[in-house]
């Protein structure tokens, strides 16, 4: 006995799809923004990530808090490097580790790029408030820890009257608490 065929749901009733269709438009804005100033915008997340550490930074740890593969970060290193943004020497510790450090033309780059992207994001995001600005980075955060995506990082995020820690999330840190994926633990 043949089965009647199931409705097909359209790509658009898809909330990956609306993410993914937002997601590379914003970011292809800021890529085209960023080359203004010699930059990718990959470039530029890891400059900003970079400076975010005082002193320097392994590749690897980069890798692992932007979520990225050591590769990719490696040749980002390389690239940046050449144009003479960031400097990379062999560590004091372990000659086999680099370390990578912001030039003082890195660190001058530094606040156009963040104005940049802070203009991209309010050009993109402001209009719909900052309730809902705050559940999607909320929303986003709580699957990137969920599905372990990436290091999820504990420190504070850069929107006003808002921390990481305070999201209201219950997760089950020694196992995922939710395995069927039924979004309990998200509130």
């Amino acid at each position: 006995m043949r089965r009647p065929p199931q409705p097909i749901s359209p790509v658009e009733s898809h909330l990956a799809y609306w993410l993914y269709y937002v997601g590379c438009r914003v970011f292809q804005e800021l890529r085209l923004r960023s080359l203004e100033f010699g930059v990718t915008a990959a470039e530029s997340v890891v400059l900003r990530k970079l400076h975010e550490h005082e002193n320097d930074a392994m590749p690897s740890r980069l890798a692992l808090r932007l979520g990225l593969s050591r590769g990719y970060i490696s040749r980002l290193a390389v690239r940046l490097e050449a144009k003479g943004l960031i400097h990379r020497e062999k560590s004091l510790s372990d000659r086999r580790a680099l370390m990578l450090r912001l030039t003082d033309l890195g660190r001058a780059l530094l606040p156009s790029l963040a104005g940049l992207a802070d203009k991209t994001n309010a050009r993109n995001f402001a209009g719909a408030g900052e309730a809902a600005h705050e559940t999607i980075e909320r929303v986003m955060k709580w699957n990137v820890h969920r599905h372990r995506y990436r290091f999820v990082p504990p420190d504070r995020c850069h929107m006003r009257k808002y921390r990481y820690l305070h999201l209201g999330i219950d997760w089950d840190i020694e196992g995922d608490g939710d395995e069927e994926g039924d979004g309990e633990g998200f509130s």
